[in-house]
């Protein structure tokens, strides 16, 4: 199965939730607005899924255009930040945002698209989707990343979000691509580079990591488009078999 008629299976799936994933997409949307779809895909090619899959065709990107209300909304050809992540035990991402921008800052980064692709993951294996809507110090919100399950999050200036720590002996996989838009999602954000701090009880590692994102930020204001060439994705046909 080629990817075009793996797009069109997503898009089919989406808009058969079309009315439920946006109803939840708007109930959220105020802080950190995001859905979820189960079952996304036939199990047997979630299976066959690599670091090429078809998020960025244009059916696709409609079909979530439409269910989060974002007009301007623009697949990412080059697959920038996007790609496979593999965490195993102990591995965790600490609260952060995502950098504003795409590589020549020209474009907003607007939606985070993450697909798990682990079969059999348990709830109690850990390495789960964290939103903090309501800030560092209040109750986040846990997103199970559950096998076969697309998760669609908001990223603006508020929108902290962490993986909870891997409890096993196991890979924690998933698939990530953004979509960007020409103007950000709210109207007061400004360029910001990937921010990190501490969870609520790290208070010295949230000072270290408040520095380290000053610094960053320091040098992105003297330096547009940073120290180091970023790498860019070469589009070619990928067959799934």
């Amino acid at each position: 199965m080629d990817r075009d008629k793996i797009a069109k299976l997503i898009s089919n799936r989406l808009t058969r939730g079309k009315e439920l994933l946006k109803q939840q997409y708007d109930k959220s949307k105020n802080k950190i607005g995001y859905f979820y779809i189960d079952n996304l895909l036939p199990a047997e090619i979630v299976n066959e899924i690599d670091n090429q899959f078809p998020y960025q065709n244009i059916e696709v990107v409609n079909c979530i255009k439409h269910i989060c209300g974002i007009e301007n909304l623009q697949p990412d050809e080059y697959l920038y930040a996007g790609g496979i992540s593999s965490m195993k035990k102990n591995q965790f991402l600490n609260p952060h945002l995502d950098n504003s921008h795409d590589k020549d800052r020209n474009r907003w980064r607007v939606l985070n698209l993450l697909y798990y692709v682990t079969p059999n993951w348990n709830d109690e294996n850990g390495g789960h989707l964290e939103l903090w809507p309501n800030g560092l110090k209040k109750k986040q919100i846990t997103l199970y990343s559950k096998f076969n399950r697309l998760v669609v999050m908001a990223t603006h200036q508020l929108s902290w979000h962490s993986v909870s720590p891997v409890l096993v002996d196991s890979y924690r996989n998933c698939v990530s691509n953004y979509y960007f838009s020409n103007s950000p999602l709210r109207l007061n954000d400004k360029f910001h580079v990937t921010t990190f701090r501490g969870r609520p009880e790290q208070i010295i590692t949230n000072q270290i990591l408040k520095t380290d994102s000053f610094l960053r930020m320091s040098i992105r204001r003297l330096l547009r488009k940073g120290l180091r060439k970023i790498y860019m994705y070469t589009k070619r046909r990928i067959n799934f078999c």
